[in-house]
C-alpha cells in the first residue's frame, strides 16, 4: 500500500507541474526522473520514434551513457508494432534474454532488466519510456501501471508543446506571408510568395498557382509553380472533377493519391513522387478565379486551423492578384490617354 501511495503521489507531482510555466523538456525531465526515484531504478530514457529515419531518437534520459545511446537503434516501428500488442514490453535478464537487443551493450552498461511502455499521443504511438534496472527484475502489475500513467503524462506534455508551437507557427505564418503579400501590387513577388515561400513554410513537396483564363472563364493557365517538373505540370494540367469541385469553392484534401479513388491520375502523382495534396480555391470577392496546389512527398494530415488558414491565405492571393491587375491595367489606361493627350498636343 505504501508503495501504491508512492506512485500516486509521484503521478500527482507530475501533474501539478503541467500548470506551471516549465517547458518541454523540463517536464519530459520530470517523467524520467520521477519513474527512476519512485520505481529505484539504474536509468530511464523517453524516445521519440522519427517516422522518415524509422528509428528512436532519445529525448530526455538519465543514467545511461552516450556509447550505449549511440548503439545501432532498433527499428522504430518494428519495436512500437510489438509494444502496442501486449501494451508493454518487460525483459527479465536484458544479458540473457534472446528477444533483448545488444546484449553486449546491456551487459557493458550494467543494464540487468528492462521495462517499455509506449507514449501515445491521440491513439498513435509516438515513441517509448524505457526503464533499466541494475539488479535482476520481474516487474509487477502495478509497476507496469505506474510507468504506463506516467508515459501517457509524456505524451501529454509532447501534445501540449506541440499545440503551442503549432499555434505560434501559424499565427506568425500568417502574419509574415499577409504582410508579404498585401504590401505588393508586383505580381512576380506575389506568385513568389504563394509558390516558394508557401511551399517552405508548410515544407511542400512543391506548389503551383493556376488562374481561369480570362477569354472564356473555363480553362485554366498554370501562372505560376515551385519545386515541380515540367513533364508533371503538362501532364497534370486539365481540369478533373477534384479541379470543378475547388472552383465551386471546395477545398480538397487528398492524403494518399495511390489509394484514393476520386484521384483519376494516380500514375502522374506517383512517378513525381507525391503522395498528398491540397487544392484551395483562390477567390477574389465572390467569385473563384483559380486555383492554388499545394504537393506532399508523403501522407499529409492538416489541421483544422491549417486549413483555414491556407483558404484564407488563398483568398487574400486571390484579392492580391484582382488588386495588381487593376493597377497594371491602370498604369496601361494612364499610358494611353497620355499618349493620346501628347498626340494632340496641338489643342493646347
Amino acid at each position: 500500500m505504501a508503495k501504491n501511495m508512492d506512485y500516486f503521489n509521484s503521478i500527482c507531482k507530475v501533474s501539478r507541474a503541467f500548470g506551471t510555466t516549465l517547458k518541454k523538456a523540463a517536464l519530459l525531465e520530470l517523467i524520467v526522473n520521477t519513474a527512476i526515484d519512485a520505481m529505484d531504478a539504474k536509468a530511464a530514457c523517453l524516445f521519440l520514434a522519427d517516422r522518415q529515419k524509422d528509428v528512436f531518437v532519445p529525448v530526455a534520459q538519465k543514467g545511461l551513457s552516450e556509447n550505449y545511446l549511440h548503439s545501432s537503434p532498433e527499428s522504430a516501428q518494428k519495436a512500437v508494432k510489438n509494444l502496442l500488442k501486449k501494451g508493454y514490453l518487460a525483459i527479465d535478464d536484458a544479458v540473457m534474454d534472446e528477444n533483448a537487443d545488444h546484449r553486449e551493450a546491456k551487459k557493458a552498461e550494467g543494464i540487468a532488466s528492462i521495462l517499455a511502455v509506449p507514449v501515445m499521443v491521440n491513439d498513435q504511438a509516438i515513441g517509448v519510456l524505457t526503464l533499466y534496472t541494475a539488479s535482476p527484475r520481474k516487474f509487477t502489475k502495478d509497476e507496469i501501471a505506474f510507468l504506463r500513467a506516467l508515459a501517457e503524462q509524456g505524451g501529454i506534455a509532447i501534445d501540449r508543446a506541440r499545440l503551442i508551437e503549432h499555434i505560434h507557427r501559424n499565427t506568425r505564418l500568417f502574419h509574415d506571408l499577409s504582410v508579404g503579400i498585401n504590401a505588393s501590387l508586383d505580381i512576380k513577388h506575389i506568385m513568389k510568395i504563394l509558390t516558394v515561400d508557401l511551399a517552405r513554410a508548410f515544407k511542400a513537396r512543391g506548389i503551383s498557382v493556376r488562374l481561369l483564363d480570362s477569354a472564356d472563364n473555363q480553362n485554366l493557365k498554370l501562372v505560376a509553380s515551385h519545386g515541380l517538373s515540367d513533364a508533371f505540370l503538362n501532364r497534370h494540367s486539365g481540369v478533373d472533377d477534384l479541379i470543378r469541385k475547388t472552383l465551386n469553392g471546395k477545398t480538397i484534401l487528398i492524403a494518399n493519391a495511390a489509394s484514393d479513388s476520386s484521384v483519376s491520375n494516380k500514375q502522374v502523382f506517383k512517378e513525381e513522387g507525391i503522395v498528398s495534396f491540397l487544392y484551395a480555391p483562390i477567390i477574389s470577392g465572390k467569385q473563384t478565379i483559380g486555383v492554388l496546389q499545394l504537393f506532399f512527398s508523403e501522407e499529409r494530415a492538416f489541421y483544422d486551423d491549417e486549413i483555414m488558414m491556407i483558404n484564407a491565405f488563398a483568398h487574400q492571393a486571390g484579392l492580391a492578384i484582382q488588386n495588381a491587375t487593376c493597377f497594371i491595367s491602370l498604369e496601361n489606361d494612364y499610358k494611353d490617354l497620355k499618349d493620346d493627350i501628347w498626340s494632340h498636343r496641338s489643342w493646347f
